[in-house]
């Protein structure tokens, strides 16, 4: 049981104890070598959890920074491997500690030779490929700040980041971005220099730096603390334009960390294994930085792979052979809805459904013995899912490469069904929360101790707080020092009392696990006075192998809606299935069959939901939403405002005669 201690009762938004955790105790292992688990302290206040607490793990960084990773891998494991990068020819080229840390060397010091300062800012305009991750250590090693711009960006977006960073610097990957942002040098005073990585522009700054001493970085290291800004990320900005959240290097090493330690079967297997991750999230948001962070901490291989092209990512994943994965819902989704796919063009539908049954239902026989009621699986379990493991499990891991075997998953809800589901078919999800804010993590699933369908407990060290009004509060060494104000002479703290509100609506359990209900400033209202969160519905319409997305609507109307985009395999499949012919998508929104399919699903969305708030109509709209139209942004959130003026017409419809 977690540990939990009676408190006077408190307003949920006042401060009861410091934020501040206190000292941690020595992390202890027990005798297989696995870490001792530490379970939540909790705080109740009227019948009901709302603080939970883990301690770290280990204690706080008190000198140092990033830029000193590559150096401490190089002087502790100079020829292990710590790095593969793609060569020209399609092979994977292997880097130990040191010659990752000799090519940090020359980069940072061909950075000092072109003229870059301390704090300057150097802004980073690529897909996820080896060049991201050696800038970021480099341009750390110099003393520099490393500034994220997504690689599809429009050109405004990019001279906002640019302009509000203050970039004295820009690396752009291809030669085509950098022509694009041209027009805008005049307008960017800052703007010093633009180098392009296919240019070969990075090479020839490491070679111009060969006249720089190395105790010139050695010194520019060591003026470096865990309090010195390390990055600064924009947030995708669903309103209005983004912020830049300002990270320090001790928000990285506290949330790294501890990260490190509480998945210690992901990082330091038991069996010897060589720990390695394949990286395809994009560097320009925290999740695919602190994972990269994250594994030249712990010395993991790590990998990089540029293109998400189906084909592209399954040949990088079978040459690659990753042993954990970081993820995103929509990926794990994909890879079950074409395993089935493909079972169900073979006629093999019904036996995958039986395989998938089998493995949920392990899933969860061991998550309750893991819980202490359960027994554990059956032997009748057991032997169910030894069969199905040739015929179907094993497929979605060679799928993977053939070696994983955990999942980092975070960005949205996973849903209980399909944790269960990869839990039996032999790959661990650890499910996660966070945001920029706080340097990715805040909760994540315990590895001994998982409860599916949740994302977690408290990572170590972080406190988790449920205010009055449902608000997600958060504490931590990993919550950022502020946002990026240049106006107001740099960095503006973000959380003055200690504890940062994310925005998130969400409830803890009395064991300290945290679901997220939806956010704030999306609970519809209507007309009715009923209070309705879209987010449940949505994530539940969007796993659908036919939906691509979903938003739900309904403020100040008398009922609730959706608007439904398709998804292009999902719906090139049905139609095979059910022998339609050809047709673009415009022609098969008011499909009978397809629209009965969709209703299906509707309803079975609503069975998550009160009869106010469940979807009363919906609409299939002949496009998706895209990143490019300015629906999505980059990390794949609705923008609803954008959505619902571009659809005007559509969701009147919606109420013609309500």
């Amino acid at each position: 049981m977690p540990l939990s201690y009676s408190s006077p009762s408190f307003p949920p938004d006042s401060s009861p104890s410091s934020p501040v955790p206190p000292t941690p105790p020595e992390f202890t292992y027990d005798p297989d070598g696995e870490p001792r688990l530490v379970e939540p302290e909790t705080r109740r206040l009227d019948g009901e959890v709302r603080e939970a607490y883990v301690p770290p793990l280990v204690p706080p960084v008190t000198h140092g920074s990033l830029a000193d990773l590559p150096f401490e891998n190089a002087a502790a494991a100079p020829d292990q491997r710590v790095i593969s990068r793609r060569t020209a020819e399609g092979d994977w080229q292997h880097l130990t500690a040191a010659q990752f840390a000799a090519e940090v060397l020359a980069l940072a010091k061909g950075l000092i030779a072109e003229g870059l300062a301390p704090g300057d800012r150097i802004a980073v305009m690529a897909r996820t490929r080896y060049e991201w991750t050696l800038l970021d250590f480099a341009a750390w090693a110099a003393g520099l700040v490393t500034v994220p711009v997504h690689p599809t960006s429009s050109v405004f977006q990019a001279h906002w980041i640019l302009q509000d960073s203050g970039a004295i610097a820009l690396v752009t990957e291809t030669y085509e971005q950098a022509a694009a942002l041209g027009p805008e040098h005049g307008r960017l005073p800052a703007l010093r220099h633009v180098w392009v990585i296919d240019e070969g522009h990075l090479d020839r700054l490491s070679e111009l730096g060969a006249h720089v001493p190395d105790q010139e970085v050695e010194v520019r290291r060591g003026v470096l603390g865990p309090d010195t800004l390390a990055t600064l990320v924009h947030t995708s900005g669903t309103t209005g334009r983004p912020r830049g959240c300002a990270l320090s290097h001790g928000n990285f090493l506290c949330e790294v960390d501890n990260a490190v330690e509480l998945l210690h079967p992901v990082f330091r297997p038991r069996t010897g294994e060589e720990p390695s991750a394949l990286l395809f999230l994009p560097l320009s948001h925290v999740f695919g930085r602190m994972v990269a962070v994250a594994c030249v901490r712990a010395r993991a291989r790590l990998g990089h792979a540029p293109s998400l092209g189906t084909e592209d990512l399954l040949a990088d994943l079978a040459s690659f052979r990753p042993t954990f994965l970081p993820a995103i819902p929509y990926m794990l989704e994909k890879i079950y809805h074409s395993a089935r796919a493909a079972a169900e063009r073979g006629g093999r539908a019904a036996s995958f459904d039986r395989a998938a049954s089998v493995a949920r239902r392990y899933g969860e026989a061991v998550e309750a013995r893991r819980h202490g009621p359960g027994p554990g699986p059956t032997r009748s379990l057991k032997t169910a899912r030894a069969f199905y493991d040739p015929l179907v499990y094993r497929r979605i891991r060679t799928s993977l490469g053939g070696r994983v075997r955990h999942v980092i998953c975070g960005g949205s809800p996973l849903g209980r069904s399909l944790a269960a589901f990869y839990a039996g078919v032999g790959i661990d999800v650890y499910e996660g929360y966070g945001l920029t804010e706080c340097t990715g993590a805040a909760t994540v699933t315990p590895p001994l101790k998982p409860r599916l369908g949740t994302v977690g407990w408290p990572l170590p060290g972080t406190r988790v707080r449920i205010a009055a009004d449902g608000e997600v509060l958060l504490s931590g060494g990993q919550v950022m020092r502020g946002y990026w104000e240049p106006q107001a002479g740099g960095v503006v703290p973000a959380a003055p009392d200690g504890w940062f509100p994310t925005g998130d609506i969400g409830r803890l359990d009395d064991e300290g696990y945290l679901t997220i209900t939806g956010r704030k400033k999306e609970i519809l209202i209507t007309a009715g006075g009923h209070n309705v969160a879209p987010a449940p519905l949505e994530n539940w319409l969007r796993a659908h192998p036919l939906i691509s997305q979903c938003l739900v609507l309904g403020d100040g109307r008398p009922y609730v809606s959706a608007l439904l985009t398709l998804d292009p395999q999902g719906l090139d499949h049905w139609r095979r299935m059910n022998g339609k012919h050809p047709a673009p998508p415009e022609l098969l929104v008011d499909d009978e069959e397809l629209r009965a399919v969709l209703q299906h699903a509707v309803d079975e969305a609503n069975g998550l939901v009160s009869r106010p708030e469940s979807i009363r109509r919906f609409a299939i709209l002949p496009v998706d939403f895209t990143e490019e139209a300015g629906h999505l942004t980059p990390s794949m959130k609705l923008r609803r405002a954008a959505i619902l003026r571009d659809f005007a017409e559509v969701v009147e419809g919606l109420y013609d005669g309500g």
